[in-house]
């Protein structure tokens, strides 16, 4: 099944990220929490591409056994950085062959000692150019990234947007933005990209706080920001992971709520293999 097909004919559509895991303990977590997820019944799952293609074989393993085994449409995440046409024509091929129909088609950032080893190999420089070639395979659906509060690369908003309305020009059929903790951010971005003339989906990429110094991380990598009222909140806390949990839980509620009262196609939860606050979560807005 094709993910635009969900959007078109249901809405809101709930989905889940995951990581292929290090250990056997991350493989038992990420399986319990695929298993507790499951009875809310997400529209799709959707599994990460290590830096490099690291986790190549393990991402095909996931989305397979989560379509095959738990009844899960999938989608496994593609990225660019350091492989050859080779390469992803054989992955998307493995893909095929276990009959995955989506992907996630994306720019990728390699690891900071590889970047030149990565422009000097790879077949395409950015995620349009991936999303161009998937398309004429003409087995895909193709999601593409976006970011409400720009990519940290692009020298401006209006630059990330221009290469956003390209990606859907070269075959992105929906959007699932990077974590935002600001709604505004969000309902800006669609205005701004609805006025530009992209007409797809926009998904909100939710991911609650349950741990503040990892979210300090994240937004530092990615240039999210956390807004003052929240850092002013959690910083006396920051070391206690069970209010931190409590009030990420109940923030992003909220936030979800918002977003649905303003018709967002769905939320795509980034759930760090983790199910507890993405099912309390799903619970209070009453996906039961």
């Amino acid at each position: 099944m094709k993910i635009i097909d969900v959007y078109r004919r249901q809405r809101p559509v709930i989905s889940c990220e995951f990581f292929p895991p290090k250990t056997e303990q991350g493989t038992a977590s990420l399986w319990r929490a695929v298993e507790t997820l499951k009875a809310y019944q997400p529209a799709f799952v959707s599994v990460t591409y290590g830096a490099m293609g690291s986790t190549r074989t393990q991402t095909v393993a996931l989305v397979r056994r989560m379509k095959h085994d738990f009844g899960i449409e999938a989608m496994a995440h593609v990225s660019c950085v350091g492989a050859s046409q080779a390469e992803l024509t054989e992955l998307l091929a493995d893909l095929q062959i276990c009959g995955i129909e989506n992907v996630l088609a994306l720019g990728g950032d390699p690891p900071q000692d590889q970047a030149a080893v990565a422009r000097a190999v790879q077949a395409f420089q950015h995620a349009n150019e991936l999303a161009a070639y998937i398309k004429t395979l003409q087995h895909f659906c193709i999601g593409g990234a976006c970011y409400p509060e720009g990519h940290s690369a692009a020298p401006s908003k209006e630059v990330d947007l221009f290469y956003c309305k390209k990606k859907v020009e070269d075959g992105v059929e929906f959007l699932i933005t990077q974590l935002f903790f600001d709604n505004q951010d969000y309902f800006d971005f669609v205005k701004r990209a609805q006025a530009v003339g992209i007409d797809v989906p926009i998904v909100p990429g939710i991911m609650p706080i349950t741990n503040f110094t990892q979210v300090k991380r994240f937004t530092h990598i990615c240039g999210a920001k956390i807004p003052l009222q929240v850092e002013h909140d959690l910083t006396p806390i920051e070391e206690d992971l069970p209010q931190i949990e409590a009030y990420g839980i109940a923030y992003a509620t909220a936030q979800c709520r918002e977003l649905l009262e303003a018709g967002a196609p769905g939320l795509h939860f980034y759930t760090l293999n983790k199910s507890r606050a993405t099912a309390e979560i799903l619970t209070h807005l009453g996906f039961v």
